[in-house]
């Protein structure tokens, strides 16, 4: 929210030149084609289904989770409204908080809405109402009309030449799968509440799970370590407003029966995710503090005091915490007849006229600093070269002041890790913990040090309320290497 209202589009947004490439949606049938539409509509779903892969990290691999999810799907199926034949289900490598439902069955549920969740009843809710988008047709309605219109599905639609902001423009696009209309939504919520309740699971779980979503939401919205991929690829960000929904689901919960009906079986949804990774794929560089690292690419360095930053895929966006100054690092390949100079003498950045001021060297690797003037922002650009690859740092200031300090203390933290420094870095984890007596929220989050407010993300993953008291001997859910 913070980096939106910056309003930065040269500098976040549009940061690379390059033509853009797009790779164009499956067509909708020609007059005279004989093929079923639902031929056509399974294809789109197999489309989809590599996209969605390729849109959020693959598929994760979680065996334990998955076997209890698939007996959940099972259960599912058995009691739903319209059986259309089997469900497929898949976990996907992405820290955002989101479940989609394609038109054939196949359910997808990522890796960062599965720790969200506290019992079985909840997961369970989610996945009931994706399946009641299938069941109630609305999946194929939607897909029906996208291919009438020639535009099924605009997930990872949009390709650029320039790979480092492949991700950026990857973003805008990820939340077409999951719109539907706000009655739509709304009507599977209804079907999910029965659903869940007939496969004798918890039917208030609905309403827990959608309170955990919206304080899941405000603690990223109020922080600094909002994703911008995840904060455009949050479940809530398509979806009809939480307290609406969460009175709705509660209401068709006690026309089923009073609180205490059905199985929550928490302590076996914690122990299925015990161990699951948790935030960023140190494949595509994670943040630790004001530090980042990529073990992919072997570089790290550290933010200037008061930043905070977000990493996306060999992209990392930060702002300080008054947010005058703002953030942007990625990389390029130089073409074969470029040298540094002249590439960042062209400019990188739409409307903004850089001049070189000055080479130097940077962890043994040669580096040019750039400055450049926008209309409200002053500039400061370094390229460092390793081999073949640019390195590309901007830092931008509102108003008159020039961010120069802070770039070279940013380039004097840049280095290159070893091949077994970048081994190292692991991801971090979701691990279960039993509180003892006397053991409180405060005392369980501090075995969080990594974690920025971790007394305020222990809450929101366990779904505790301000001020609310820990039980002795219940497992509860911490982040940790």
């Amino acid at each position: 929210m913070r980096l939106a209202a910056l309003a930065l589009p040269a500098l976040l947004l549009v940061g690379c030149t390059g033509d853009q490439s797009v790779l164009l949606p499956p067509q909708a049938p020609a007059d005279g084609d004989i093929a079923p539409r639902v031929s056509t509509l399974q294809r789109a779903s197999d489309s989809e289904h590599l996209r969605l892969l390729s849109a959020f990290g693959g598929e994760f691999r979680a065996p334990k989770a998955r076997a209890a999810l698939d007996e959940v799907v099972q259960r599912l199926a058995k009691a739903g409204e319209g059986q259309i034949g089997s469900y497929e289900i898949t976990i996907l490598n992405s820290p955002a908080v989101n479940a989609f439902a394609l038109p054939n069955g196949r359910l997808y549920i990522t890796r960062g809405l599965l720790v969200l969740a506290n019992d079985t009843a909840e997961i369970a809710s989610v996945l009931a109402h994706e399946i009641a988008h299938v069941t109630a047709q609305h999946a194929v309605e939607r897909a029906e009309r996208e291919l009438e219109s020639a535009l099924v599905s605009q997930v990872v639609s949009q390709v650029l030449k320039d790979p480092a902001q492949g991700a950026a423009v990857q973003a805008g696009s990820k939340l077409s799968l999951a719109k539907f209309s706000r009655q739509q939504e709304l009507t599977a919520d209804q079907i999910s509440v029965r659903n869940i309740s007939r496969a004798g699971y918890d039917p208030y779980g609905a309403g827990r799970f959608l309170a955990a979503l919206g304080r899941n939401t405000a603690f990223r919205s109020s922080g600094q370590n909002q994703n911008p991929d995840d904060k455009r690829l949050d479940i809530l960000s398509s979806h009809p407003q939480t307290p609406e929904r969460i009175a709705a689901v509660t209401a068709a919960a006690r026309q089923i029966g009073a609180p205490g009906i059905g199985e929550r079986d928490g302590p076996r949804w914690l122990q299925a995710i015990d161990g699951i990774a948790y935030g960023d794929d140190p494949r595509d560089g994670v943040v630790r503090g004001r530090t980042y690292l990529n073990s992919a690419l072997q570089i790290s360095f550290t933010a200037p005091e008061g930043f905070g930053l977000e990493a996306a895929r060999d992209m990392v966006i930060g702002v300080s915490a008054n947010g005058s100054q703002a953030l942007r690092f990625d990389s390029v390949t130089l073409k074969a007849d470029q040298t540094l100079q002249s590439y960042v003498a062209a400019g990188w950045i739409d409307g903004v006229e850089t001049t070189v001021v000055e080479t130097l060297d940077i962890a043994g690797q040669p580096a040019v600093i750039a400055v450049g003037k926008g209309t409200d922002w002053t500039f400061r650009l370094a390229a460092i070269q390793a081999g073949s690859r640019v390195y590309r740092f901007i830092l931008a200031a509102r108003g008159g002041g020039d961010p120069e300090r802070p770039m070279r203390a940013l380039l004097q933290s840049f280095r290159v890790m070893s091949a077994e420094e970048a081994r190292s870095i692991k991801p971090m984890q979701v691990r279960t913990v039993a509180a003892a007596a006397g053991d409180t929220p405060a005392t369980l989050a501090a075995r969080m040090p990594e974690q920025d407010r971790a007394l305020e993300l222990f809450m929101v993953l366990n779904g505790i309320e301000r001020g609310g008291a820990l039980t002795p001997g219940q497992r509860y859910k911490i982040v940790t290497e």
